[in-house]
């Protein structure tokens, strides 16, 4: 079983409706905007109910509002509003026509209940952000203080005011981040044990001959299931076929600061002939003990194992062109004479 994190940043504008409505949680005030009799909060540019456009009059509302319903969420993750037990609920702030989806720190189930009513507490550092109004708390629970966040003071804004005008907040930027657990296949746990055991595994196909590395039980060429017995050790040596020179740009989580290198490398026979067309392999490999520029095809490289202590296999998963992360370090040369450019250049995949 190994455990993926998919995660990056995105920006999405807001638009005038929205951006409005942004722009005044960072002014601890809420809005709505008006849509025939009734007033939409959050607003919104369309009424879900007839998709007319709406008027584009701001209403500020609240901040006191009414809890219509709600669920209890007993243990939070790390994705969650809060770090403790809370509540999710739609709450109809005075003078609004629909309810808000929020967070309602109650302090424990048992004070949560369907007409509770809530105040909003907002961030003391206002970001531009829909979290600048960070949960709300049932009215009268709050301390001598209320209205305050961290040393941030609300807006006493009473609902219905019209005419109200702010610069709308352009964009908004948002962390997307998925987890998820994957059972590797029984394919890829043979692999994952070979490299704890500092052996590459391969398999054979029975009809074309080709191999693949890692095993995959299945050929691509001729489409027919592979099994344990068509697994075959290869060898950890080979010739380099293709590299390409990577020059890292700034994004979160790249770990490199300067260029590097990630070649092809195509094993030798499993019989320890040189490579040829029947042999494994394995794409996106790092180099050692050579720079950048000395890396070229034809190169006769071999593995550089990390010590058996040190090896893990928790990043290893069912896809790829045969990570070896975790238990090598990397491909170095090994002093023999290049091989033909000619004969190898290109051998991607």
């Amino acid at each position: 079983m190994v455990t993926n994190t998919v995660e990056f940043p995105y920006r999405r504008s807001l638009g005038p409706v929205i951006g409005t409505f942004v722009a005044a949680l960072a002014r601890g005030q809420i809005l709505g905007v008006r849509s025939g009799e009734r007033v939409l909060c959050p607003p919104l540019e369309y009424d879900p109910d007839t998709g007319a456009a709406t008027s584009g009059e701001f209403v500020a509302v609240g901040p006191v509002g009414t809890v219509r319903s709600w669920t209890w969420v007993g243990e939070p993750s790390d994705r969650h509003p809060l770090d403790r037990p809370f509540a999710f609920a739609l709450i109809q702030l005075d003078g609004a026509g629909t309810s808000l989806l929020h967070a309602v720190d109650a302090g424990g189930e048992g004070a949560m209940r369907t007409g509770l009513r809530v105040v909003p507490r907002f961030r003391a550092e206002p970001k531009g952000h829909t979290g600048d109004l960070a949960y709300f708390v049932p009215e009268g629970a709050e301390t001598t203080d209320a209205g305050v966040v961290d040393g941030a003071a609300l807006s006493p804004v009473a609902g219905g005011e019209p005419g109200v005008v702010l610069e709308p907040v352009e964009t908004m930027e948002f962390w997307s981040s998925l987890t998820y657990r994957e059972a590797l296949s029984a394919a890829s746990e043979r692999y994952a044990r070979s490299l704890l055991a500092g052996r590459l595994l391969g398999q054979r196909c029975p009809t074309c001959g080709k191999v693949y590395v890692p095993p995959r039980d299945f050929c691509a060429i001729d489409g027919i299931p592979l099994g344990e017995g068509d697994d075959l050790a290869l060898p950890d040596r080979g010739v380099i076929t293709n590299f390409t020179i990577v020059t890292p740009v700034k994004y979160p989580g790249q770990k490199e600061t300067e260029p590097f290198v990630r070649v092809s490398v195509l094993l030798d026979a499993p019989d320890g002939q040189l490579s040829e067309s029947g042999s494994a392999l394995m794409g996106l490999q790092p180099v050692v003990d050579v720079t950048n520029e000395e890396v070229r095809v034809g190169m006769r490289v071999e593995a550089v194992w990390l010590p058996e202590a040190e090896r893990n296999t928790d990043e290893l998963g069912n896809r790829g062109w045969g990570s070896t992360s975790g238990a090598l370090t990397g491909w170095r040369p090994t002093g023999e004479q290049d091989l033909s450019v000619e004969r190898y250049i290109d051998r991607v995949f």
